[in-house]
């Protein structure tokens, strides 16, 4: 809703106060409160007592959860879990490796090296094997590049499928061993 300001107004999420209608009995809940069950006049008379604010936490209860609380308090303690909760979130990356169908041992091991620090930092590799031109002859070849690579990063993950042929491409994905 925006009304003539150009101001965005923002619906609190939860009921609070007079806002709480149609109700005529509440459980409550809060620190310096004896829970239980009261009538919603008692359950105001006793917020206001306190100067503080009658938050329903759980409308959809028989009879409503309601709390005794500081409201703006409440609101900035639930921002601040997301952000935690956000901040303490593992965001998992492809880091993808490309070989041709006849590498080197020297630089399949270089790249092997690389894998396996992307599997310890958490993330997943793409391996997949590019055939240019003619090279689509040596389908086997990638086969086994492929089925050796999984071998050698059995300790750090797991491959997650055998390896495809998509277009010029074969492909596998190998998902990290979960660090517990």
């Amino acid at each position: 809703m925006r009304p003539r300001g150009g101001r965005v107004i923002k619906e609190d999420p939860h009921r609070i106060n007079d806002k709480i209608r149609g109700v005529a009995q509440v459980r409550l809940i809060g620190d310096n409160v004896e829970q239980g069950i009261y009538s919603f006049q008692q359950a105001m008379h006793i917020a206001d007592e306190q100067n503080l604010d009658l938050v329903e936490i759980a409308p959809t209860a028989t009879p409503p959860v309601c709390r005794v609380i500081d409201y703006q308090k409440f609101l900035y303690a639930q921002k601040k879990k997301q952000k935690e909760a956000k901040a303490n979130q593992k965001k998992q990356e492809v880091k993808e490796i490309r070989f041709g169908p006849q590498t080197d041992d020297h630089d399949y091991n270089f790249k092997l090296k690389h894998a396996q620090e992307f599997l310890k930092d958490g993330n997943k590799v793409k391996a997949y094997v590019f055939f240019r031109g003619r090279s689509i002859v040596f389908k086997e070849q990638g086969e086994l590049l492929l089925a050796r690579f999984a071998a050698d990063l059995e300790e750090y993950g797991k491959a997650d499928n055998v390896p495809n042929l998509e277009g010029k491409r074969m492909i596998m994905f190998v998902s990290p061993k979960s660090q517990k």
